[in-house]
Parts: structure tokens; C-alpha cells; sequence
């Protein structure tokens, strides 16, 4: 199963762009994928690798097994970084939802997948922003916004209309950062945490026609 996980915290100050370029990713990224997904998730997705271990695997391990995929929402293969001096500063996990989404079995998902899956089901066909993070040094100097754009140019050039995302009201900086680039804010699911810590309380879906 695919997970949806928040950007990691952004400011909503103006951003200025630092000279950067934008790279796909390859197998030999799954490290800096694995610590990525983990900052956009706030610690979610190792809560959840954990529960994934075989034989003498950590966490970790499968956080990167998993990224080095062929196939699957965290494949490599969906993944682009912004690579400026001369390292990894941000990564965005994109990728395009099908037109026909199934309902969701409460009965078949665990619980906190569930209102993450129901958002994702009201935006079929359009691309899909499921992980967007930057590592901490390279916050507020435009790295999160030219990796959304990289992935609304993706959209574009796969023939879909809109881009959606899913955000945390616990990371309203983030929230207000898609809203200045022309997301709106299109429905709220509340969370169900079980054992992960989190400040906030709903799922926010935004939406980008393009």
C-alpha cells in the first residue's frame, strides 16, 4: 500500500532561489530517499518500516529496499532532487493517481491509512505530490518550490489538468506555501495517529488546476 505523508515544515517567508539543479533519482539514492520520506513523514514512516523488518533488517534497511523499487508510490522511479552544492537538498515523490479510484474498506485498511486514502480518492487522474521535504540547511531558500514546479511541469507533460497534495494542519506553513503557489484547499479528513505523535488534527487536500 501506498502511505501519503505531509511535507516536512516549511516557512511561508519569501523565498529567494539558490542556484540549484533538478536531477532524477537512481537506485543508488535510496539513502537520502529513506531520510527524505522520514523528514517529510515526521518519523511516520519509520513508525511504520518497523512493522516491515526481515531477518536481520532495521528500520532504515527497509525504508531503503523500498525506495530502490521498481515499482510502488516510494520507487525511485517517481522521485526527482534538487542537487545544489554539490549535495541532495530536497526531494519530491510524484506521480499520477488512476481515473477510477476504488472505494475505501474501512474494513480491509488499517485505520490511519483510511483518511489519508479518502482525500486521495476526491482528486482522481491528477498528479499526486505524495512526499515533498528538504533537509533543514536548505529550508527557506526555494528548494520546496522549484520541486513543486518540477513535478506541475511533470503533470503537464503527462496530459493531466490538476496536482494534488495532501498537508497536515499541523504544518500551516506548508499549507500556505501551496496556497500562494495556487493550491486550494479542497476537503479535511481528521487523523488517526494510534502511535504516532503529531501536532495536528486533520488531513488537509489541495488542489492545482493546471
Amino acid at each position: 500500500m501506498n502511505m501519503s505523508f505531509k511535507p516536512a515544515p516549511m516557512s511561508d517567508a519569501p523565498q529567494t532561489t539558490p542556484p540549484l539543479d533538478i536531477r532524477r533519482a537512481t537506485p543508488n539514492d535510496a539513502d537520502a530517499m529513506a531520510k527524505l520520506i522520514n523528514i517529510a513523514g515526521e518519523g511516520l514512516p519509520v513508525y511504520l518500516w518497523q512493522n516491515m523488518i526481515e531477518g536481520s533488517e532495521t528500520a532504515w534497511d527497509v525504508g531503503r529496499r523500498r525506495a530502490q523499487r521498481e515499482e510502488g508510490g516510494f520507487s525511485y522511479r517517481n522521485t526527482q532532487f534538487a542537487f545544489g552544492e554539490h549535495q541532495i537538498m530536497g526531494a519530491v515523490i510524484a506521480y499520477a493517481q488512476p481515473d477510477t479510484v476504488e472505494p475505501v474498506n474501512r474494513d480491509e485498511i488499517p485505520a490511519m491509512f483510511v483518511p489519508i486514502l479518502e482525500l486521495e480518492s476526491l482528486a482522481p487522474g491528477s498528479w499526486y505530490i505524495n512526499v515533498l521535504a528538504v533537509f533543514p540547511p536548505f529550508r527557506n531558500r526555494g528548494a520546496g518550490s522549484a520541486l513543486v514546479r518540477t513535478a506541475e511541469n511533470d503533470a503537464r507533460d503527462a496530459g493531466k489538468q490538476s496536482v494534488s497534495i495532501i498537508a497536515s494542519d499541523g504544518n500551516p506553513g506548508a499549507v500556505r506555501l501551496y496556497e500562494r503557489m495556487g493550491y486550494t484547499a479542497c476537503a479535511t479528513r481528521k487523523m488517526v495517529k494510534e502511535g504516532w505523535e503529531n501536532p495536528g488534527e486533520n488531513w488537509i487536500l489541495l488542489v492545482k488546476s493546471i
